[in-house]
């Protein structure tokens, strides 16, 4: 069901340094910063040869991820992405076996522009699980 690893999300407190770790002493290109408010995270995306980094900062304080950087001061890993190539499908496969979506169930469109959900952590090794659709 789920395709390739389409990003690895690391919550940060302060963006711009961040983008700027990865763009300048490791040298990966950098997306601009792009603020989701309906995710309440703003995101910068770095890209490698075979997958991306996405970088989070919370976006006010009603921010999914403020509890996170709170208690992660110093930043640190926050979900895995991987690609499905029907969102709605995997869902309920997911749900029949058990497995829980965060939030409404429904999937909202995510940073590219495409529908994604999150699956709950203690379902997936403790892991943070977005799916996004191709």
């Amino acid at each position: 069901m789920i395709g390739r690893l389409n990003h690895v999300a690391i919550a940060v407190p302060d963006l711009e340094a961040a983008a700027n770790t990865y763009r300048n002493t490791l040298g990966a290109k950098v997306s601009d910063p792009v603020d989701l408010p309906d995710h309440g995270v703003t995101t910068v995306f770095v890209e490698l040869p075979n997958t991306k980094i996405e970088l989070l900062l919370p976006l006010g304080e009603n921010s999914p991820i403020a509890k996170f950087v709170a208690n992660n001061p110093s930043g640190g890993m926050h979900h895995v992405c991987y690609e499905v190539d029907d969102i709605i499908a995997a869902r309920d496969k997911l749900v029949a076996e058990g497995a829980r979506i965060l939030g409404d169930g429904e999937p909202k469109i995510g940073a590219h522009g495409k529908p994604v959900l999150f699956l709950h952590p203690k379902d997936f090794c403790g892991t943070l699980v977005e799916l996004e659709e191709v």
